[in-house]
């Protein structure tokens, strides 16, 4: 069997993954490669044999000529004949944020800064002009694919179906417009999305008479836990728009060329850095969180803590720019729980497990404190979770220094 399996690189021996598709049809072919390993078709590597190159690299280290997103896409469904569909569908993304890039550098000269005027969303949140514009954009652009099952957003109440004449098999949950209320001031907004495979069928068809149980079939598409994802990515937009994406063989960078309208590859392979030096918390809750929290967050500013280092603190206020900055430079963000947001504030199925995927798939770790982020099963589909993730050894020191700690459950308001 030829596919992607063969050419990714990462510092694990093989394991395995297996979605949870209720139609898998087999793929021929040998099942055993040249180091003994028993490669099962329809699986999906998390960590892989060290000594192959992945696409993202061989293309960059290859070519004089820079590599635009929709090659890549192509080598790699040249590699695994069953991501052949995905590059359509990541070509709607990269479309979608191009005209997002579009609106938000041009926002304050076309009458896009602002709300409008008691729009509210799902959450209760006031809406921003490109909020619902860019959400409108990524809708369209993911519908007309003809990729898609089902389209989950951030700035939508329930998930939405789409109709049998566009219908595809994936799944793709995201957030349109992230840190938008930055917008106004200049600052760096993003999009974030994540992608798995359809489990129920939930096409709909006219004059649908089940639709209560179409529409149940849907909702349980895209309550997944991350370990399920076969795809993620997000887009900022910043001095450079950049699109980051996985598609399950590592984190790799694609920079918009304004003047040929391509994203090209400028980072294959990343690779967060073992431990950083910086910290990025929204320290105005800092009177609001845990003892755990606020013990973790005193060693760094001291210099108390296992590297002895003294950390410096960056928070934009953008979960996109926060988690980018961390991804290049390594150290640690998060968005724990407080005595306002007892569960968590971040949402887990559009923000925290695309991702905690992402920095998994460069090296990293992503947790609540408790638990890891990607096997988390949502409950609901605009369930919030608390978030901490970044460079592998800051968020083991970060959980030593939070499960020593002794936390007030009954201020804290939080059930075990």
């Amino acid at each position: 069997m030829q596919g992607i399996n063969f050419i990714l690189q990462l510092h694990k021996p093989f394991l395995f993954h297996k979605p949870a598709i209720f139609s898998q049809k087999a793929v021929s072919g040998n099942s055993n490669n040249k180091h003994g390993y028993t490669l099962l078709p329809a699986y999906r590597m998390v960590a892989v044999q060290p000594n192959k190159v992945s696409v993202a690299e061989q293309l960059l280290s290859s070519q004089a000529t820079p590599i635009s997103l929709t090659r890549y896409l192509l080598e790699v469904a040249k590699q695994n004949k069953e991501l052949e569909d995905m590059v359509g569908l990541i070509n709607g993304i990269q479309f979608a944020c191009k005209k997002i890039s579009s609106m938000v550098g041009k926002a304050g000269v076309t009458d896009l800064m602002g709300s409008y005027q008691g729009l509210v969303n799902f959450h209760g949140e006031e809406q921003k002009k490109l909020d619902v514009l860019s959400n409108e954009v990524l809708k369209n652009a993911l519908k007309f694919s003809g990729k898609m099952a089902v389209i989950a957003s951030e700035e939508e109440d329930v998930p939405i179906m789409v109709e049998e004449s566009y219908s595809g098999n994936y799944v793709v949950v995201f957030d349109p417009l992230d840190g938008s209320s930055n917008l106004d001031a200049g600052l760096p907004t993003g999009t974030i999305f994540g992608v798995f495979q359809q489990q129920f069928a939930c096409l709909v068809r006219e004059f649908e008479e089940q639709i209560d149980q179409v529409e149940l079939a849907c909702l349980q598409n895209t309550l997944q836990p991350g370990r399920r994802l076969i795809a993620a990515g997000y887009c900022i937009y910043s001095s450079s728009t950049m699109l980051v994406l996985s598609l399950g063989n590592g984190s790799h960078c694609f920079t918009l060329d304004t003047e040929v309208g391509e994203f090209v590859l400028t980072r294959a392979n990343m690779k967060i850095p073992q431990r950083g030096h910086i910290y990025s918390f929204n320290e105005s809750n800092y009177y609001q969180w845990d003892k755990g929290i606020q013990e973790y967050i005193e060693r760094l500013k001291k210099g108390n803590n296992q590297s002895a280092t003294r950390y410096s603190s960056r928070y934009v206020g953008s979960m996109v720019a926060d988690v980018h900055r961390t991804l290049l430079y390594g150290g640690i963000f998060g968005y724990p729980a407080d005595q306002k947001n007892v569960g968590g504030k971040l949402r887990l199925v559009y923000e925290c497990a695309p991702m905690a995927y992402l920095v998994e798939q460069a090296g990293g770790k992503a947790t609540t404190g408790r638990e890891d982020i990607l096997d988390i099963t949502p409950k609901s589909i605009h369930e919030r979770k608390p978030l901490v993730l970044g460079s592998p050894d800051d968020i083991e020191e970060f959980l030593q220094v939070y499960g020593m700690s002794l936390v007030n459950r009954e201020a804290m308001h939080i059930e075990e």
